[in-house]
């Protein structure tokens, strides 16, 4: 049996789960979302807290009753709180600014990148170094944050490129390390 699965998910004030077959909805202060979840894993809303349950053998549905617990979780937790992810330039000209809601980036190429965020994300560029990305939907803050991120990777050498706050990019010594 998996322990995550097991343990029930509190639902804050203010949040609704409803949960209609397969598909489980939550609405909160931050937004609304639904997502089906696998047939056999069983949702019920009891007492204030979204309690799942394997239906059928537990070997071969096991596998889902932690997934589907975490994806719930993750959609109560957004709709009440949200969720963010820190992005750094690094390099020597490279930085952002927001046009309108769409984010310009300068990362050393012949041009700049316009990005879009879509419907339920924010982008905020405080300083000329630092991105946040904000939504409600955890799976799309972090898809926005990597397609940021994609425009310009760290690279190995030098490091410089567009990373994660806490990520550590470990350089290569470089022609001189042959020796």
């Amino acid at each position: 049996m998996s322990r995550i699965g097991k343990q029930p998910i509190k639902i804050p004030s203010g949040v609704e789960v409803k949960v209609e077959g397969s598909l489980v909805k939550v609405k909160g202060p931050k937004g609304q979302l639904e997502r089906v979840i696998h047939g056999n894993i069983k949702v019920e809303v009891k007492d204030g807290a979204v309690y799942l349950s394997i239906e059928g053998n537990p070997s071969v549905y096991n596998k889902y009753y932690g997934l589907s617990r975490t994806l719930v979780s993750n959609m109560v937790e957004g709709v009440s709180k949200g969720f963010t992810k820190s992005l750094t330039l690094v390099g020597v000209g490279y930085r952002a600014q927001m046009v309108g809601k769409d984010l310009e980036l300068a990362l050393g190429y012949s041009h700049p990148i316009l990005y879009t965020p879509p419907k339920g994300i924010e982008i905020k560029a405080e300083k000329r170094t630092e991105i946040s990305v904000l939504g409600y939907d955890k799976e799309l803050v972090g898809q926005v944050a990597a397609n940021i991120r994609s425009f310009r990777a760290p690279e190995p050498y030098h490091g410089k490129g567009v990373r994660y706050s806490n990520e550590v990019v470990l350089t290569k010594v470089g022609k001189a390390g042959a020796k």
